[in-house]
């Protein structure tokens, strides 16, 4: 059996974004589990993907307000088929991420994290996964908004895909 996981952060819906794009929709939909890295700035979003979601891991992020903060953890942790995730919104600068979060996430074999809307998919030298699935809303300096999608099977963690996200003509 495999499970099929989404990796969005960083949706800032609606103060970047009125809504999600209907491309993410349909990925959150077709999932086994959702990963989301914080920065879902609304409550009403958190609800939405509660109710379309099989399953939901979330955090927050440092832009969300209180009422996010009391619904979601800083860090949140879960195992799937013997995979050991972690996430959390901000990892800090980019330089000596690696070793750092290591350090920080000593249990975990992937790392899911945002804030930067930079993907980011690298291993550590001890062998953590980082990942980070860009925004599916607000690409910055990006040429495309993004997120992830991956696959856990026979307890093994693979099948990475960073996706862009199409614009409507």
């Amino acid at each position: 059996m495999s499970l099929r996981l989404v990796f969005v952060a960083d949706t800032h819906v609606p103060k970047r974004a009125r809504a999600l794009p209907e491309q993410v929709w349909a990925a959150v939909d077709d999932a086994d589990v959702v990963f989301h890295a914080g920065d879902w700035v609304s409550t009403d979003l958190l609800d939405e993907f509660e109710r379309r979601s099989t399953r939901l891991i979330g955090v927050y992020g440092n832009n969300d307000g209180d009422a996010l903060r009391q619904r979601l953890p800083e860090t949140a942790t879960v195992t799937l088929d013997g995979v050991r995730f972690s996430m959390i919104h901000e990892t800090g600068q980019a330089k000596g991420r690696e070793q750092r979060c290591e350090a920080l996430f000593p249990d975990a074999d992937v790392l899911v994290f945002g804030h930067s809307h930079i993907p980011w998919d690298t291993v550590a030298p001890g062998g953590l996964r980082l990942l980070n699935p860009g925004s599916p809303t607000d690409r910055r300096r990006q040429p495309v908004c993004t997120y992830m999608t991956a696959v856990v099977a026979n307890s093994s963690f693979g099948d990475v895909q960073l996706v862009d996200v199409r614009t409507s003509p």
